[in-house]
């Protein structure tokens, strides 16, 4: 009992499991929220008709999904492990951790555009594996991890993997990345546009942003995920939008449409 509690304090083990555990914490409070009409992207009863598969069924998907990355993040922790004799490993000052977040944002923005963007082009990849996540037309928080397993893998997993490995973030600080980055996510599809959330005041790449990708009609548009909308903006992907109020309350992002 003694190993297995010093096991789980250990920062290899904090850095798989708190983001998991900031996920379903995160996307539970949003859950709680969702009563709230007169923030919500879509109406209740537009979620109902629209989205293809059932609560229970993201629920046991996103689970499933998370067991691999757990497995795959311990794995990648035990083969990079690099201690000192003394079992303690220096933390770099908050300077170097402000950069290897910063590095790490970028790596995993980069990889992420170009796989989700390969993901909706090539038509076998996206009917046998991405089009499980779109089944959500009107996503909500616990969703955000509703993929199928081979897109876990590859998106979120390797590219988890290579944010941790280019950076040379320490497993310390990775508990820190991963679950900011886990918030994100999940802010992305919350599907509530909130007051003051600082998401939507720092990054361009939001809920609304991301509601415009979900829709029939930005699907080939906002691949940019879950920090910065560079690629999409650099490669023209980018689709803009107007954030307006609709007539029976809450808020509709609306395309302005690409010629």
């Amino acid at each position: 009992m003694e190993e297995l509690k010093d096991f789980f304090l250990k920062d290899e083990a904090l850095g798989t499991f708190v983001p998991i555990g900031v996920y379903w914490v995160y996307s539970g409070l949003y859950y709680l929220l969702q009563p709230l009409e007169g923030y919500r992207m879509h109406t209740v009863n537009e979620e109902k008709m629209k989205n293809l598969v059932s609560r229970s069924t993201v629920v046991k998907g996103v689970l499933f999904q998370q067991s691999i990355q757990a497995f795959v993040a311990l794995l990648l922790f035990t083969v990079t492990a690099q201690s000192e004799d003394s079992g303690i490993t220096m933390q770099p000052s908050l300077i170097v951790q402000a950069r290897q977040f910063l590095i790490a944002m970028l790596v995993m923005d980069t990889w992420q555009y170009f796989v989700h963007r390969y993901m909706h082009h090539n038509k076998f990849l996206y009917r046998t594996v991405h089009s499980l996540h779109h089944k959500l037309v009107v996503p909500y928080a616990f969703g955000a991890l509703y993929n199928h397993p081979m897109e876990g893998l590859l998106l979120d997993t390797v590219g988890g993997a290579m944010s941790f490995l280019f950076s040379g973030m320490t497993p310390r600080t990775s508990i820190f990345f991963f679950s900011f980055a886990t918030i994100k996510t999940v802010d992305d599809h919350c599907g509530l546009w909130l007051p003051g959330n600082p998401f939507h005041i720092f990054f361009q790449n939001n809920t609304a942003y991301h509601d415009i990708h979900h829709q029939l009609y930005g699907t080939k548009y906002n691949f940019s995920q879950p920090f910065f909308v560079m690629w999409d903006k650099i490669l023209g992907t980018y689709m803009p939008y107007t954030l307006q109020t609709r007539p029976d309350g809450g808020y509709e992002a609306r395309p302005v449409r690409k010629e």
